[in-house]
Order: C-alpha cells, then sequence, then structure tokens
C-alpha cells in the first residue's frame, strides 16, 4: 500500500492449464475479472502476462494460494509459489499471495464453463477487502 498513489492491481489464480486474470485498483477497491490466459509453455505464458501488466500499468500482483480447508499446503501450494516467485522475478513488481481455499467454490457454475478469471476477481476481492 504505498501513501496516496493509486496501485492498479492484477490478480491471478494459477493453474495448470488456464490461469484467471482478474484487475482492480487500490482507489476504489472493486476487482473485476479480466481474462483468462490459456498458454501452458512458459514463454506464451509470460508474455501474455508482460502485455497484460503494461497494457494496464500494473504496480502490483496477487496471486492466489490454495490450500486445504484446514489450512495444510495444497499439491497446487508449491507451485503457486513459484509461479508467484516468476512473475517477481521476471516483472520486478511486488507481488502478494492471497489465500484462495474457497474462491471457486463460490462461484455457481455450468459444467465446463471457465470460471477462473471470476476466481481471480474473488481472490483480488479478498486482498482489497483485507489490506484497504
Amino acid at each position: 500500500m504505498s501513501g496516496d498513489a493509486i496501485d492498479t492491481i492484477l490478480a491471478f489464480d494459477f493453474g495448470l492449464k488456464r490461469i484467471g486474470v482478474a484487475i482492480g485498483n487500490s482507489m476504489i477497491c472493486q476487482a473485476k475479472p479480466l481474462s483468462v490466459i490459456t498458454a501452458t509453455a512458459n514463454e506464451p505464458k509470460f508474455a501474455a502476462i508482460d502485455s497484460l501488466i503494461k497494457e494496464w500499468g500494473a504496480s502490483r500482483i496477487v496471486v492466489g494460494l490454495p490450500s486445504h480447508p484446514d489450512g495444510t499446503e495444497h499439491e497446487m501450494s508449491a507451485r503457486c509459489r513459484r509461479f508467484a516467485n516468476q512473475v517477481h522475478g521476471r516483472f520486478n513488481l511486488p507481488v502478494e499471495l492471497v489465500d484462495e481455499r474457497y474462491s471457486s467454490a463460490v462461484i455457481a457454475a455450468k459444467r465446463g464453463e471457465v470460471i477462473d478469471d471470476r476466481a481471480a476477481a474473488i481472490i483480488l476481492q479478498q486482498y482489497f477487502d483485507a489490506n484497504y
């Protein structure tokens, strides 16, 4: 949280097949779904992230960190931490992890519907609610 400056924040719901993306800023503190990155190889995935960071002028990144309902590590936890570290290393922006235990569970989705961007918005909204 930087003083009076308005941070544009991108949030990612990391998955092996898709990465949901949401956006918001520190002035209105409302997250909205933005897009879903479907690239699975690292270079196109990070190229898409780079493009979003530049397009929206993001100054901070939030990444959802999955865990089991009791708070123990999930098999995706380490992968999400690694993804967050890679984003930080590549783009030199502050990256914060947010507990995403229930982000997908609260979305009423139809079978086969892609909800990753909405899950990212819930993660980002949790970040706003906890920090602003």
